[in-house]
């Protein structure tokens, strides 16, 4: 269990600090900006986070990485994902002085820094704790489809696109519902999660034959003490690297309903790889067939409501975009971030109250 209540984090988001490239970077400050003393990233050097995001406030971005462990971090967090998940050679320097300094480090990379012979040999003689927080746990089993069987609601949110606001829905939902006296719980799949929550399994690490598995070892521990179990969601079914883990979360968590997430300015699946966009993303109703026929031989689910991420839009634009795509789905609608989350919490109210 990790607890980032304990740490001031320095953030590691080299080059790539901006709105859609340092995904977990962005949601450590929305959810704990009293944790984090800097953003070491050479582009921005000289702005604050709410600068470059639009939120977090004063928090600087620093380009130099003394100056960044000048401010008195306790722990160093890696707040981006290069291509492949692979520690960038530079890197070394910086987290060997982390290491150096008694510092501890929170890695979500898919290349694990506490098995790197030189960084890892360091940490264990200087006793550094490194939480390479994708390592999948040992002997996870075969999903049989025990998650359709706990008691709580459980919802999974499912995209149209990787980063497209499926973790981020959950978490507004859940606050909100706890705020209305639910016993809600979030169950995080992915690294950033996993740094906010202190618990869950990066299911991208995992054995394709046990990511099902996985999503239901997480449901039965996220069932445990609560009415709502909030899984969070990976992928997208219609993304051509990513959709072998949006599907064993959907067949392993077994999820009694859905929320489909997109983000409203996208036509077609991002950026892949550098590769010029190819694949066209389907009409929002279209979505809603391919995720519930897609659940349906496993365990028969509807999607309850629709998140959009707006972000990019103007305030007239989002409230539109919001409006149009209740209109064709007949689904409640929000942006959870900007117009908040109550639709939606309200949506998984009346129909965990009707599946009692």
């Amino acid at each position: 269990m990790l607890t980032p209540s304990r740490h001031r984090f320095l953030i590691i988001a080299d080059g790539e600090f901006g709105p859609l490239s340092s995904k977990t970077a962005n949601s450590c400050i929305r959810y704990f900006p009293e944790r984090i003393v800097a953003v070491f990233d050479r582009k921005q050097a000289g702005k604050t986070v709410h600068d470059v995001l639009g939120f977090g406030g004063a928090i600087p971005v620093v380009g130099d990485f003394e100056r960044g462990l000048a401010l008195g971090p306790t722990a160093v967090l890696i707040g981006i994902a290069p291509a492949g998940g692979q520690l960038p050679a530079e890197w070394r320097q910086w987290l060997r002085a982390t290491i150096e300094r008694g510092l501890e480090i929170w890695s979500g990379l898919h290349s694990f820094i506490g098995d790197d012979p030189e960084l890892g040999r360091v940490a264990r003689e200087r006793g550094v704790r490194i939480h390479d927080v994708r390592k999948p746990p040992a002997k996870l089993p075969i999903a049989d489809g025990r998650a359709a069987e706990v008691e709580p609601y459980v919802i999974l949110t499912v995209g149209s696109d990787c980063n497209v606001g499926k973790m981020t829905a959950q978490l507004q939902i859940r606050d909100e519902l706890v705020k209305r006296g639910h016993r809600a719980r979030f169950v995080a799949t992915g690294q950033t999660g996993i740094f906010l929550e202190g618990w869950g399994i990066a299911v991208d690490a995992v054995v394709a034959d046990f990511i099902a598995g996985a999503a239901e070892q997480l449901v039965l521990e996220g069932a445990r003490d609560a009415d709502i179990v909030l899984v969070e969601g990976q992928g997208s079914l219609i993304h051509p690297g990513y959709s072998g883990v949006t599907l064993g979360l959907l067949h392993g968590s077994c999820p009694d309903a859905l929320i489909l997430c997109h983000q409203a300015t996208r036509d077609t699946i991002g950026d892949y790889h550098g590769r010029e966009p190819w694949v066209k993303i389907p009409p929002l109703p279209e979505l809603v067939e391919i995720y519930e026929r897609a659940a349906a031989p496993v365990r028969p689910t509807k999607v309850i409501g629709i998140c959009l991420n707006t972000f990019d839009m103007t305030e007239s634009q989002a409230r539109e975009a919001v409006a149009r795509a209740g209109d064709e789905t007949g689904l409640p609608a929000s942006d959870p971030v900007r117009f908040g989350p109550e639709p939606l919490a309200e949506a998984i109210i009346r129909e965990a109250m009707a599946a009692r």
